[in-house]
């Protein structure tokens, strides 16, 4: 059997794991700053993956548990200069088009929607419920919130978080390090490294 560690363990790392079981996909173990208390899928806990002395070999493959982006690209670092795989986590209750494209490092969550010829970079987040509709790109470590919808041909770059239950309007530009607020209404295209909240949204800073 394939050995798997998760790095992170709380919150959004027990919906990934969740969809893991769900998927026949067992994991073993877990990574995290510290041995936590609530262990709720008793996993055996293999220390601190930032530190120099971890080691990496006693998992074949891993999982990313975390939901922020920056985060996420340090660890995702770590793991790939340790020429170790990163595995997509896919919810069976999911729906993905035929003709869409899925990179490496995925979460996509339970109830998402990608359909036809939409593009999904590596190591993103798309969460519980939410829609990408066709033909959109989605960048790498980009992080939609759940029942988050993308309408056509929207593109989003790379480690941009849009919040939950946010709609974008078909044909939008959202540029990279970009944060939409929850509930917002897209309208406009979004510059790089801008916070945007609102219906319709607008610039918060």
């Amino acid at each position: 059997m394939e050995k798997i560690a998760i790095i992170g363990y709380s919150g959004h790392s027990y919906v990934v794991l969740d969809a893991s079981l769900k998927s026949n996909l067992h994991i073993q173990f877990y990574s995290d700053l510290s041995e936590k208390q609530n262990n709720p899928f008793n996993l055996q806990y293999i220390g601190d993956e930032s530190k120099d002395a971890f080691n990496w070999d006693i998992a074949d493959s891993y999982i990313l548990g975390i939901g922020d982006n920056t985060i996420r690209e340090l660890i995702v670092r770590n793991i790939l200069n340790k020429k170790k795989k990163i595995l997509n986590i896919i919810h069976p209750n999911s729906t993905i088009a035929n003709f869409a494209k899925i990179g490496i490092g995925n979460f996509i969550g339970p109830q998402a929607t990608i359909n036809a010829l939409a593009t999904i970079g590596c190591y993103c987040i798309i969460n519980s419920g939410s829609i990408v509709e066709h033909e959109c790109q989605i960048s790498d470590f980009v992080h939609l919130g759940p029942g988050s919808v993308l309408a056509g041909q929207v593109i989003v770059g790379r480690k941009t978080f849009i919040g939950a239950n946010t709609v974008v309007k078909q044909g939008i530009s959202i540029g990279e390090n970009v944060v939409v607020g929850a509930g917002s209404v897209v309208l406009k295209d979004i510059p790089n490294g801008e916070v945007w909240v609102g219906n319709p949204a607008k610039k918060l800073r």
